[in-house]
């Protein structure tokens, strides 16, 4: 398939609209991993990639390319912008059972872009301002490397890192099938609080005049109030439980982070070339120092590095990843791009104890550049503390610990992929599954997926109901329930030899979940969104339940 047999991965993006002349055939490469590759064979893997593009658009003009199964390979692919493409291929492992699910790792692909975009804008624009190409290579190389790179330390209760370990890189395989990329996780919390929330959430839009500023409050690592449109916080919430929540801070690890013990070989690349390029592609990428932040004469912004984030004594956390204001010696605040509205915002970070406050103020309201960003940090500390300390105080009285949420003799995992909003079962509860079970749970969410992927493609909603139960090789229950386009998942190492027995364990779940209190999500017009307490759920009626309610 012109795919090199001696490496398990390949990751590569291009761009269709450069290098169709003869001899400028490098141009349209704009990243490839492992970067050691000869450039031969990665022109090979770009090239396989752009034919199978182009063939599969004489049958599917108007639908992307997604996933071509090949013998002895999975090609995924994600169109991120309009003729840029980013490809994945992995080999495939010699078991029956499939350890990797395309969906997921086309999740990675589409979670990658996003970031950089918060982050830098397109890919497009880059290449447009730079018709080179060479400033965009530098900026794709550093952050998805950055992307890749293990973190240094290691949680003690949650024993992951990143998706680089040492020098194998591991994706989201089997182990991870109850998880949900791209979705946010969300605190329950009671209706005196939620009204406590709302009041702080008011103070923090009007911290800039008559400028509305947006916000997005999480505790621990749960989301409590956004302000934000759902793709937005999706990526801000990504961002802060990966480097900015209390826990990222203190261990440089992150919670939605693939690696655990135990995990097997197979799953990662070999370590040739992995983290080295050779002197040839130094050049083309940039630069083989990926700890470097700067190129000469440009500083390239690198916002998921490790360990670069700290709180301050004044209670907001810094870093010096954006550089310094020209002739100072003050720290740049960190900027993003809004994906719904296109805006340049300030970020500013607040923490108190366990609750992280992220505001973003507009760029264009500040006139005074950093002196006007400390202005409006200074009065939200003025204004809103003392609302801080009483929301921190009422969501610590009211936290039932990371097994919050854990239904015992379960592990499950919910999602609205509507509103992009999952709960699931602890990690440490979720590792307690044995390998079969786990397997044949991924092999059940791949189904799911397909007949997902056959109904888009027949261009109709996914309103099908499906129930499947299905007989693990270890005799677990692997149950899948969908409803209105929400799913269930949920797996029983425990249950009986009957099916009618593991439908009345889907029916004690509901009477379970009375208990955890499922919310309801509420977005009002301007986007804010809060969970409130429900203490009456059955499992009929759980997935309108997690529905969001429009006012």
């Amino acid at each position: 398939m012109g795919v090199p047999s001696n490496e398990s991965i390949q990751f590569c993006i291009f761009d269709l609209r450069r290098g169709q002349n003869e001899g400028q055939e490098l141009d349209k490469i704009l990243f490839f991993f492992p970067a050691g590759f000869p450039f031969s064979k990665q022109l090979s893997v770009i090239g396989l990639s752009e034919g199978l593009i182009t063939f599969t658009r004489i049958f599917s003009p108007e639908a992307a390319c997604e996933v071509i199964e090949a013998e002895r390979h999975s090609h995924v692919f994600h169109e991120a912008e309009p003729d840029i493409w980013m490809v994945m291929v992995v080999e495939k492992s010699n078991d029956s059972d499939p350890i990797w699910r395309d969906d997921a790792l086309r999740k990675v692909l589409k979670e990658i872009h996003s970031l950089f975009v918060m982050f830098h804008g397109s890919i497009r624009e880059m290449l447009e301002k730079e018709p080179g190409g060479g400033l965009t290579r530098q900026h794709l190389y550093s952050f998805i490397m950055d992307y890749l790179m293990a973190c240094k330390k290691l949680s003690p209760g949650n024993c992951c890192c990143d998706f680089q370990a040492g020098k194998k890189l591991l994706l989201p395989s089997y182990r991870d099938c109850l998880k949900e990329r791209g979705t946010v996780q969300m605190l329950t919390i009671g209706r005196e609080a939620a009204l406590e929330v709302q009041s702080l959430v008011r103070v923090l839009e009007s911290s800039d005049g008559n400028t509305l500023c947006y916000s997005l409050i999480l505790f621990q690592d749960l989301l409590v109030s956004t302000t934000l449109s759902p793709d937005d916080t999706i990526n801000l919430f990504t961002y802060a439980v990966l480097r900015l929540t209390p826990h990222a801070l203190s261990s440089g690890s992150s919670s939605w982070s693939y690696l655990r013990k135990g995990s097997t070989v197979s799953n990662a690349a070999p370590e040739s070339n992995m983290t080295h390029p050779n002197s040839m592609s130094e050049s083309f990428y940039g630069s083989s120092d990926i700890s470097s932040g700067e190129d000469g004469h440009y500083h390239v912004v690198r916002p998921l590095q490790s360990d670069k984030w700290s709180k301050g004594k004044d209670g907001y956390l810094v870093t010096d990843l954006w550089g310094a204001e020209v002739g100072t010696w003050v720290f740049a605040t960190p900027t993003v791009w809004l994906q719904q509205t296109g805006e340049k915002l300030y970020l500013c970070v607040y923490q108190h104890r366990s609750l992280t406050l992220m505001l973003m103020i507009p760029v264009s309201s500040v006139p005074n550049g950093e002196q006007g960003v400390a202005e409006v940090r200074q009065r939200i500390i003025e204004n809103a503390s003392l609302k801080i300390l009483k929301v921190e105080e009422k969501l610590s009285k009211g936290w039932g610990g990371e097994n919050a949420y854990h239904v015992g003799g379960y592990r499950y995992l919910l999602v609205d992929g509507d509103r992009n909003v999952s709960r699931a079962s602890p990690a440490t509860k979720v590792t307690t599954l044995t390998k079969e079970s786990l397997l044949a749970m991924n092999k059940l969410r791949q189904e799911v997926e397909l007949e997902k992927s056959r109904a888009k493609l027949d261009r109709c909603n996914f309103e099908k109901d499906l129930d499947i139960c299905i007989r693990a090789k270890n005799n677990a229950w692997v149950i899948s329930r969908v409803t209105r386009g929400k799913e269930l998942y949920m797996v029983l190492e425990k249950a009986n030899e009957t099916l009618l027995y593991a439908s009345d364990a889907v029916e004690k779940f509901s009477d379970s979940m009375t208990g955890i209190a499922m919310e309801h999500f509420h977005w009002t017009k301007e986007n804010r969104v809060y969970a409130s307490r429900e203490q009456h759920v059955r499992f009929s009626n759980l997935f309108s339940s997690v529905e969001f309610s429009h006012h």
